[in-house]
């Protein structure tokens, strides 16, 4: 009974450890420079299309992949809000409207590599949404492809950095048990 007891309170410092680790570990941005094959944005943050617009434009990848857009989301409109160059989006960007979930980008994103022989990618989204992200995003392209990490900073507070640390941990449950 005492083991199940010190087992007990274990987990809650476990966790408190792993939150700390997690959150001081979180990546920033990538060098500018850092030359990949394509560049993979998965929506839902702010910042996160325009910096990889803005290492579209310093020619640190020669396309870039926009996934998990509404489908009523043109790459104009796109551009039209963002205040962002609309001739790299008509010659560079293309866009994904099935994915929904952070796991489902990593599975439009695989179909959207297939055929190009892309060796590397540059992974850009939030600082705190980096590790399931690109957690999921090894998961299904494997290790033949080489991931930078581009992290837009945000100002997530604790409760938004809680909530993820616990969908990381959750999906990397899942995933031990072949989900």
């Amino acid at each position: 009974m005492r083991w199940l007891i010190r087992l007990i309170a274990f987990v809650p410092l476990l966790w408190a450890l792993g939150f700390a680790a997690f959150v001081i570990l979180l990546p920033g941005p990538a060098d500018i420079k850092a030359r990949t094959d394509a560049i993979v944005v998965p929506t839902g943050g702010p910042g996160r299309i325009a910096r990889g617009i803005e290492v579209l434009a310093a020619g640190s990848a020669p396309r870039m992949f926009i996934s998990g857009a509404d489908r009523s989301t043109s790459a104009a409109s796109i551009a039209r809000v963002g205040s962002l160059d609309r001739r790299l989006f008509a010659c560079c960007v293309d866009i994904g409207h099935e994915a929904s979930n952070t796991r489902a980008n990593a599975e439009e994103t695989l179909e959207w590599l297939q055929g190009r022989k892309a060796k590397s990618l540059r992974l850009v989204t939030t600082d705190w949404h980096m590790p399931r992200a690109r957690f999921e995003l090894e998961r299904v392209i494997g290790r033949d492809v080489r991931i930078v990490s581009d992290a837009v900073d945000s100002e997530a507070d604790l409760s938004v950095l809680a909530r993820e640390y616990n969908k990381f941990l959750l999906r990397r449950v899942a995933a031990l048990g072949g989900l």
